[in-house]
């Protein structure tokens, strides 16, 4: 399966996740660590990929959406954005009420 395949699959079959830098438990730079904190926050359950330990996703990753930084949130399948999106999402309340949607 080509990188390209990864990716789509990896988040059409998750409902919320986060191409991120490190992992939830052990984050490798900041804005990651927002993003996932965030994530953590809000109750929401969501898959991570750690693109540090998967260097095709991490090169690969901004020619699928067009998005040039990490960490990257999907939910339900569309690019919510990076780590200033996430945190103006969750200091709004609007984050934990579409992580809530998205597990429905």
């Amino acid at each position: 399966m080509d990188v390209m395949d990864r990716i789509k699959q990896a988040i059409e079959s998750n409902s919320v996740i986060l191409f991120m830098k490190g992992t939830p438990e052990f984050p490798q730079c900041g804005f990651s660590s927002r993003s996932s904190q965030a994530l953590s926050a809000c109750g929401a359950e969501y898959a991570y990929i750690n693109v540090l330990a998967e260097p095709e996703v991490r090169e690969n990753l901004h020619r699928y959406a067009d998005w040039p930084t990490f960490p990257q949130l999907y939910i339900k399948g569309e690019l919510i954005g990076g780590c200033d999106i996430i945190m103006q999402l969750y200091e709004s309340g609007d984050l934990q009420t579409m992580v809530k949607q998205a597990s429905n």
